[in-house]
């Protein structure tokens, strides 16, 4: 089984046990929106392939990590596309949860992902005590303060804010997560495994912007130009786009680098290499450099 069709079983699997019976259906429905959207799943198969590179021995926590981590990061979209944030009505190319099913709803649908997360991995975790606190650990120091997810989304609210602090935070810290987890998982040592993480987590949130400024919102599958509107820190302004691309060329070159030896090497510097050409196309960018060059000289002719 491919990691993809691993990640995409094991969250429909943990999803189904972790809503039971009996819950409010139309919050389900929500939920299963927010989750079941066509993702990549790179951070699930990260989490995988670490852990297949450690020396795997208990899959099935394994898949819960995975689960867990992906739960985090749908449930940090919901909030992130809502009116108080993003106001975006395209999430993956489709109605984002607070569109399809109003903004009730989409908060709650969000909240019942984070503590989902939690419920996967302590519904797996109980045989491996040690292991569960050290993921569980884990993903809260991706999630919460002083550097994860919630601390990423709150620096847009502040007066200035450190880009490289931002981008770590918003992105970069799940990420982290997610590679540590597949350690953890194994009962090794995670710091090994925290720069390609953190190179790949920042390497994301350069390729969002640079997609922003580009107008791509087929390959965003949510509205472009939500930088500017929103007066985001944004590595495409501060950087330029040939500086950006330049930037995110070098996270993706460090986070390659960085894996540690080990039998699955191959596997992940291509899982790394495939995500980076599907963030942004080599070809779409060039193209957009002509027109933008094209243009520029015809109107400063």
């Amino acid at each position: 089984m491919d990691l993809l069709k691993r990640a995409e079983k094991s969250l429909e699997f943990h999803f189904e046990r972790a809503v039971g019976v009996g819950a409010p259906p139309r919050l389900v429905d929500a939920m299963r929106h927010a989750v079941f959207s066509g993702g990549a799943r790179v951070r699930p198969q990260l989490v995988m392939s670490v852990a297949m590179a450690c020396g795997e021995d208990v899959p099935e926590l394994t898949d819960a990590a995975a689960c867990a981590v992906e739960l985090m990061h749908c449930a940090s979209l919901v909030h992130d596309d809502m009116p108080a944030f993003d106001n975006a009505d395209i999430r993956r190319g489709r109605p984002s949860v607070h569109k399809a099913f109003g903004e009730p709803l989409a908060l709650l649908a969000g909240d019942a992902l984070i503590v989902m997360a939690y419920q996967v991995l302590l519904n797996a975790g109980q045989a491996h005590p040690a292991r569960l606190v050290a993921l569980m650990q884990n993903l809260s120091a991706g999630v919460g303060l002083p550097s994860g997810i919630v601390a990423g989304q709150a620096w847009e609210c502040e007066v200035k804010a450190d880009l490289g602090q931002y981008q770590r935070a918003k992105t970069g810290a799940l990420f982290v997560a997610a590679t540590c987890a597949g350690a953890l998982c194994c009962a090794s040592d995670a710091s090994p495994w925290a720069t390609l993480g953190a190179s790949l987590g920042e390497a994301y949130q350069v390729a969002d912007d640079i997609r922003d400024v580009m107008g791509q919102t087929i390959l965003l599958g949510k509205p472009a130009g939500q930088d500017v509107l929103h007066d985001r820190p944004s590595a495409a302004s501060e950087l330029g786009l040939d500086g950006a691309m330049a930037h995110f060329q070098a996270l993706i070159e460090t986070a390659i680098a960085s894996i540690p030896l080990c039998s699955h090497r191959e596997l992940l510097r291509q899982l790394v290499r495939r995500e980076a050409e599907r963030l942004v196309p080599s070809d779409v960018f060039a193209q957009y450099r002509l027109q933008h060059h094209t243009a520029s000289q015809s109107l400063s002719a």
